[in-house]
């Protein structure tokens, strides 16, 4: 049986380009950053560094979906909008960011999360399944700003 949202093409290898509109959906941020800052220009406690650069790890694999039974991206959704939700980089976009990502990831055939923790049992980059909650508060944030 075939998942939806990211196609077998063969043993091995899947169709990525789901991920990839995704990301294109929200995955960025406009904030003209120009040359490389001094790395003390912008204080950001160490915690909120390193959960953000934990979250930047993931790879985009692939094998938090095909381990769900839901067939969910929320694992990778969650790293990509955790990483720049935690960062003063990322605010700018930040309500534009989750609810458009998600809205990609519905189009895409996604299913939802059901918290069973498949898919972080099976991260390669070690993905914590806390940032799926981070996106739930990030998306609920969104959609209260948005009334």
């Amino acid at each position: 049986m075939a998942r939806q949202g990211i196609p077998h093409r063969k043993d091995l290898v899947v169709d990525r380009s789901a991920f990839d509109r995704i990301i294109t959906a929200g995955g960025y941020v406009s904030v003209n950053a120009g040359g490389a800052p001094d790395g003390n220009a912008i204080l950001i406690p160490k915690e909120v560094a390193e959960t953000a650069m934990d979250s930047a790890a993931c790879i985009g694999c692939g094998a938090c979906v095909a381990a769900c039974k839901n067939a969910s991206a929320h694992l990778f959704m969650s790293a990509k909008i955790s990483q720049l939700a935690l960062l003063p980089q990322g605010q700018p976009e930040r309500v534009e960011r989750v609810t458009a990502m998600i809205a990609q990831a519905d189009a895409e055939g996604f299913g939802s999360c059901s918290n069973e923790g498949e898919c972080e049992a099976v991260c390669p980059k070690e993905i914590p399944i806390s940032n799926i909650a981070r996106m739930t508060r990030e998306y609920m944030r969104a959609m209260l700003s948005a009334r």
